[in-house]
């Protein structure tokens, strides 16, 4: 998705010396460079990007199609796309996601749960041994 179209441009920012306490929801892109206790997560039917900077904390779930981390988040993460985390990223909880891309000095604590691809993504196999 994010390979072929431009990514959202991020409209909202969370500034350091920030703390939410509650639910966020978001459209297009989201930077969070301070504190969220509570979930975040992506609305509409477009792609959302989610970056959570290294001064950044978050408490909660999140979900969005393309989640960027480099700071510390206690929840389950889900990125719809494609999950990304830089060095510094230090995740307590479950992910989940269609493509991974983690850089070295990363941590999980939790389990890694790939999400399968749409039947639409791959074509079905045929096999000639089935006359196929």
């Amino acid at each position: 998705m994010f390979n072929k179209k431009k990514q959202p441009p991020i409209k909202s920012l969370i500034a350091q010396g920030t703390c939410i306490r509650g639910d966020v929801s978001f459209s297009d892109g989201l930077r969070v460079d301070g504190e969220v206790v509570g979930d975040i997560r992506a609305e509409g039917a477009g792609g959302s990007l989610l970056v959570v900077s290294e001064s950044a904390k978050v408490t909660g779930r999140i979900h969005a199609d393309h989640v960027i981390i480099n700071g510390a988040v206690q929840g389950p993460v889900m990125a719809g796309e494609l999950l990304e985390l830089q060095p510094k990223a230090r995740i307590e909880g479950d992910v989940s996601y269609k493509a991974l891309e983690m850089h070295q000095g990363a941590t999980i604590s939790g389990q890694l749960q790939p999400v399968k691809a749409d039947p639409v993504d791959k074509p079905p196999l045929k096999l000639l041994a089935n006359g196929g």
